[in-house]
C-alpha cells in the first residue's frame, strides 16, 4: 500500500514539473497502455495463459462507444459503460469457447479474433469510417466543462489507471489471486484441489478485456478520433511484449512494462523502418538476460543489499 501511495502522488504532481503538451501527452497514453497490460498481467502473468488478441477489445471499446456517440449523438457516458458492458459480454462467450485450448492453439485462437475485429473496421466503413477512420468522437464533459485539454485528460486517465492498479493488486493479494497462481503452476494439481479451472480462467478472461475496453473507450474519447491501424495485431503483440519486459506475475512490472516501451517509438523515430527488429530484440535481450523482467531487477537489488548487510555485520 506504500508502493501505491507514493506512486499515486508521484503521478499527481508530474503535471506541475512537466509543462510541455506533448510530454503530458506521452505521460497519458502510459496510463492508457498501464490499464490494458495490468489486466493483461493478470490473464498472462497469474493465470498462466496467454492472448494475442486483446487488441480486439480495445478496438471495440473504442468504436463502440464513439461510433454510438458521435454518430448518434448519446452521450459519452452512456456510451461508455454500454461499450465496456458489450465488449465484457462478447469476452465471456468467447472465453468459454476457446479457453478449454491450451498453449500455441489458444494463442492461434485469440490472434484470429483480433483479425477478424480488424477485418470488419476495415471493411464496414459504412458503420466504422474504414480505413479513412471515424472523426468527430466528442470529448468527455463535466456540464460544461469538457476535458479538452492534455492536462484535463492526463488527470482523468490516470485516475482510472490508479483505481485499476489499486483493483488488481487488491485481487492479487486475496485467495482468488492465489488460487490463479495455482492454476498457473499446474491446472491438473488446482483440479486435484476442487478449483473450477475453466471457470477461473474465463472470469479473469473476461475480466482483462473488460478493463482493455475501459482503456479503449477513453482512448477514443481523448483523441476523438480514431481508425483500424491503431488496433491492429501489432497492438497485441506490443501490449504482451509490454507485460513480458515489465515481468509476468507482478502488477508494478506491467505498468513499467507499459512506462518503458510507451515513449520508445517516440525516441526511436529515426528508425521507424526497424521498429519491429528493435522491439524483437529488446524482448530477446530480457527474456535471455532478465527473465524476470524490469522488476526482477529490483528484486536482485533488495537481495544484493541483504547479502551486503549481513557480511558487514
Amino acid at each position: 500500500m506504500r508502493a501505491f501511495v507514493s506512486f499515486a502522488a508521484l503521478v499527481l504532481f508530474i503535471p506541475f514539473l512537466v509543462k510541455n503538451p506533448y510530454y503530458l501527452n506521452v505521460l497519458a497514453f502510459i496510463g492508457l497502455y498501464a490499464m490494458v497490460t495490468v489486466g493483461l498481467s493478470l490473464f498472462i502473468g497469474y493465470a498462466g495463459q496467454i492472448s494475442l488478441g486483446h487488441g480486439a477489445f480495445y478496438a471495440l471499446g473504442a468504436y463502440i462507444s464513439g461510433i454510438i456517440s458521435a454518430r448518434y449523438g448519446v452521450s459519452p457516458w452512456v456510451t461508455i459503460p454500454l461499450a465496456i458492458s458489450l465488449t465484457t459480454l462478447l469476452a465471456w462467450g468467447l472465453g468459454l469457447l476457446i479457453l478449454r485450448l491450451r498453449g500455441h492453439y489458444l494463442v492461434m485462437a485469440t490472434l484470429g479474433i483480433n483479425l477478424v475485429v480488424y477485418l470488419l473496421l476495415v471493411e464496414l466503413d459504412g458503420l466504422t469510417g474504414g480505413v479513412s477512420g471515424l472523426p468527430g468522437i466528442p470529448p468527455l464533459c463535466f456540464g460544461d466543462y469538457c476535458l479538452v485539454t492534455d492536462r484535463a485528460c492526463y488527470y482523468l486517465i490516470w485516475a482510472v489507471t490508479l483505481a485499476v492498479i489499486f483493483l488488481a493488486l487488491r485481487l492479487v493479494a486475496t485467495r482468488p489471486g492465489r488460487e490463479l497462481k495455482a492454476i498457473r503452476a499446474s491446472e491438473a494439481a488446482a483440479k486435484a484441489l476442487g478449483l473450477n479451472v475453466t471457470r477461473y480462467k474465463v472470469a479473469i478472461f473476461t475480466l482483462s478485456a473488460a478493463l482493455t475496453a475501459l482503456a479503449g473507450t477513453l482512448y477514443a474519447h481523448y483523441l476523438t478520433f480514431i481508425s483500424p491501424k491503431t488496433f491492429d495485431v501489432f497492438y497485441s503483440i506490443e501490449v504482451v511484449t509490454m507485460v513480458l519486459i515489465g515481468g509476468m506475475g507482478s502488477v508494478w512490472g506491467a505498468v513499467f512494462g507499459a512506462a518503458f516501451l510507451t515513449p520508445l517509438p517516440q525516441i526511436l523515430s529515426f528508425f521507424e523502418e526497424y521498429k519491429d527488429i528493435i522491439y524483437g530484440f529488446i524482448l530477446m535481450v530480457i527474456l535471455v538476460f532478465q527473465p524476470e523482467g524490469l522488476c526482477g531487477i529490483g528484486k536482485k537489488w533488495k537481495f544484493f543489499k541483504r547479502q551486503m548487510s549481513i557480511i558487514s555485520f
